[in-house]
C-alpha cells in the first residue's frame, strides 16, 4: 500500500512553501487509494509551539487536505532510543567531543589546504580513557558513519542522482542537549511506518543520501524519494516562514479561496498549465509528479487573486449562503443579490461592500462635461422600490428627454448610481437599491 507523509516543524505558521509537500504526498496517497500521515516534527522543544500545530492542523482542515491519522515525534523518543542502542552497538553510531569552535577551526584549515569541509573523524580514534576524560570536561554529539560509497537512486522528479558518501560529512543525529535531529528522528519514522514515497524541497536532496544508509542500517529498505523545486517570490528572492510572508492564515485573512491556492499550487513549476478546479478531488485526479521540473519556481501571490476571483464567480448561491446572510443581506433578496454580484467580486468580503451600495446607496460621481445630464436623468427617476424593469424604463425615458444613447447615455448612469465605471448588470442593481441614488 502507498503510504506518504508530511512532516512539518511547528515552529512558525504554516507557509505555502509547505503546502507543496503536504498536496504532493496527500496527492499521491489519494491516486493510490493509500494513507497519508501527518506528522509533526516536534523534537525541538524550544522552538515547538501548541499555536502553531494547531495552525498546521487549521490550514490543512481549511484546504481540504485530510490525513488519516496525526504522529507527533515527541511522543516517539522511545523509538529514537531503541534505534540509537542499534546503531551504537553495530558500530555506525558513534560519539563526538569537538566543540561548534573547534569544528569551525577544521573546517577552515580543510578549506585553506583546498580540501573540501568534510569531518575528519577523529573521534574514533579516540581511547575509552581519552572519552572519559573528555566526558567529564565537555558534552558530546552522535554522528552516523557512513559508508564511504556512492548513495544512488532514481529521483522521481530529478530523474537519477549520485551523490560520493566519501564527500559529505558523518551527520549530527543527536546534539549534546541530546535533542534528535530531524535526519534521525525522520529516517526512524519513514523506516518503521512503513512510508512507501516521499516528496520534500530540493533542499534536501543531500539529506535524502544520508538517510538512505540510515535507513538500511536500520535493517528496512528506503522509499521512494522525489524533490521539488524551491519556491521563490516573483524576483526569485526566497520565501520564509518565519517572516510570515505568505503563510496560510494570512491568505485566509486576506480572502484567497482553498481552490485558488490548491489549483495553482498543483501545477505551478510543472509542464501543465495552471487549471482552475472546483474541488481537492478534482486537483489530485489530475496531479502528475512526474510533470515538475527541477528549476526553481517564482511564485507572485497576485496570481491567486484572479483565481479566487474566478471561483467565486462560478460558485452557487448555495455555497456562499452564509456569507451572504452575514453581509446583512435579507433572505428574500439574496438570490438576485447573489445573481448580480457574483461575477464582480474580489474575495467574499466584497460581499459586504456590495450590499452597503444597495443599502444605503454610493455617492456616484459625474464627469463635469456629464453633471446637468446626469442632473436631468436623476430627475427622471422614481423613489424606490425598484424593479428588474426599472433600469429600461429609466433609460428609456432619459434617452427620449436627451437625445442621448449607447455609451453616453448609459455609462454617466452607471456612475451616477454606483460610482464606477463597470460593474454588474445594472438591471440587476437597480432591482436591488434600496435608496435613490444621488451625487
Amino acid at each position: 500500500m502507498t503510504t506518504t507523509r508530511f512532516a512539518p516543524s511547528p515552529t512558525g505558521w504554516m507557509h505555502i512553501g509547505n503546502l507543496r509537500a503536504a498536496l504532493f504526498n496527500h496527492a499521491i496517497a489519494r491516486q493510490q487509494g493509500g494513507e497519508f500521515i501527518l506528522r509533526i516534527d516536534d523534537t525541538d522543544q524550544e522552538r515547538s509551539k501548541p499555536e502553531y500545530v494547531d495552525g498546521i492542523l487549521e490550514a490543512l482542515d481549511w484546504l481540504g487536505i485530510t490525513h488519516d491519522r496525526v504522529e507527533r515525534q515527541s511522543d516517539r523518543m522511545e523509538r529514537y532510543t531503541a534505534a540509537r542502542e542499534k546503531l551504537v552497538a553495530d558500530g555506525r553510531l558513534y560519539e563526538c567531543f569537538e566543540t561548534p569552535a573547534e569544528l569551525d577551526l577544521k573546517r577552515k584549515k580543510q578549506l585553506n589546504m583546498g580540501k573540501p569541509p568534510v569531518y575528519d573523524r577523529a573521534a574514533l580514534d579516540l581511547s575509552d580513557a581519552e572519552k572519559d576524560r573528555l566526558r567529564a570536561e565537555r558534552g558530546s554529539h552522535w554522528r552516523f558513519k557512513l559508508d564511504r560509497e556512492r548513495i544512488e537512486w532514481e529521483d522521481g522528479i530529478l530523474g537519477p542522482i549520485s551523490i560520493d558518501a566519501a564527500s559529505v560529512s558523518d551527520p549530527v543525529l543527536i546534539k549534546e542537549s541530546g535533542q534528535v535531529l530531524y535526519t534521525f528522528a525522520s529516517s526512524v519514522d519513514d523506516a518503521e511506518m512503513g512510508i512507501t514515497d516521499v516528496v520534500r524541497g530540493s533542499d534536501h536532496v543531500t539529506n535524502t543520501a544520508t538517510q538512505i544508509q540510515i535507513i538500511r542500517a536500520l535493517g528496512f529498505e528506503p522509499p521512494r524519494f522525489a524533490h521539488h523545486s524551491l519556491l521563490t517570490g516573483p524576483q526569485g528572492e526566497a520565501l520564509s516562514k518565519r517572516l510570515g510572508t505568505l503563510s496560510l492564515r494570512d491568505l485566509k485573512d486576506a480572502g484567497i479561496e482553498p481552490m485558488a491556492i490548491l489549483s495553482l499550487m498543483a501545477r505551478l513549476g510543472s509542464s501543465q498549465p495552471v487549471e482552475l478546479r472546483q474541488t481537492p478531488e478534482e486537483v489530485i485526479e489530475g496531479f502528475d509528479i512526474a510533470s515538475f521540473g527541477a528549476a526553481p519556481t517564482k511564485l507572485d501571490p497576485a496570481d491567486l487573486e484572479p483565481l479566487t476571483a474566478r471561483w467565486l464567480s462560478q460558485q452557487p448561491l448555495s455555497e456562499v449562503r452564509a456569507d451572504v446572510a452575514a453581509a446583512g443581506v435579507p433572505d428574500d433578496l439574496a438570490e438576485p443579490f447573489w445573481a448580480a454580484v457574483h461575477e464582480n467580486l474580489k474575495t467574499r468580503a466584497s460581499l459586504k461592500e456590495w450590499w452597503a451600495v444597495f443599502r444605503d446607496g454610493r455617492a456616484g460621481r459625474a464627469e463635469p462635461e456629464d453633471a446637468e445630464f446626469v442632473a436631468q436623468a436623476l430627475g427622471l427617476l422614481g423613489e424606490p422600490p425598484y424593479g428588474p424593469e426599472t433600469w429600461k424604463q429609466w433609460t428609456d425615458a432619459v434617452k427620449a428627454e436627451t437625445g442621448r444613447k449607447g455609451k453616453g447615455l448609459f455609462l454617466p448612469l452607471r456612475r451616477a448610481v454606483t460610482g464606477m465605471d463597470h460593474g454588474p448588470e445594472m438591471a440587476g442593481v437597480m432591482a436591488l437599491m434600496q435608496v435613490k441614488p444621488q451625487l
